[in-house]
């Protein structure tokens, strides 16, 4: 009779097991990623942009955000024109196309205020939707337990 109380036991445990951890991950709120771009290299940055609005924002991580900061700003400059490179280059995309793309899905686009200032650029050479980083923005993302971090 123990031995039948334990096989009905295990048996209970094997069958409700699956829904015990598919259920206790749905449960748990997705992170976000924070993209350090610090390139205005257009194959590296398009990857990056790829990667952070397809991958990681459509697939319902939030926030998402990529601060430009080095040379990088110079990627949201709507004087400059740029190229993409593989699959966006295919739909005729630029670097601002996806950056606006992106930030209308609800991703931010953080310019770095040093970076933008040694650039000569300010907030009026931006796309629209470029915010001025600044530190208690970007340490709110930084430091965010929720939040992982990938450079570029």
């Amino acid at each position: 009779m123990q031995k039948i109380a334990k096989l009905i036991v295990l048996m209970t445990f094997i069958v409700l097991l699956p829904g015990m951890a598919t259920s206790s991950f749905a449960a748990e709120p997705k992170g976000g990623l924070f993209v350090n771009l610090t390139t205005d290299d257009t194959w590296a940055a398009t990857k990056a942009i790829l990667f952070a609005h397809q991958k990681v924002l459509k697939a319902g991580y939030k926030p998402v955000a990529i601060w430009l900061n080095v040379r990088a700003v110079y990627l949201a400059d709507k004087k400059r024109a740029s190229h993409t490179h593989g699959l966006m280059e295919e739909k005729g995309q630029s670097i601002q196309d996806m950056l606006t793309a992106f930030i209308m899905d609800g991703g931010q686009v953080i310019a770095c205020q040093a970076c933008s200032k040694a650039a000569g650029l300010k907030l009026d050479d931006y796309i629209d939707g470029v915010v001025m980083g600044s530190p208690e923005l970007v340490r709110g993302l930084l430091f965010d337990p929720n939040v992982k971090t990938l450079s570029w």
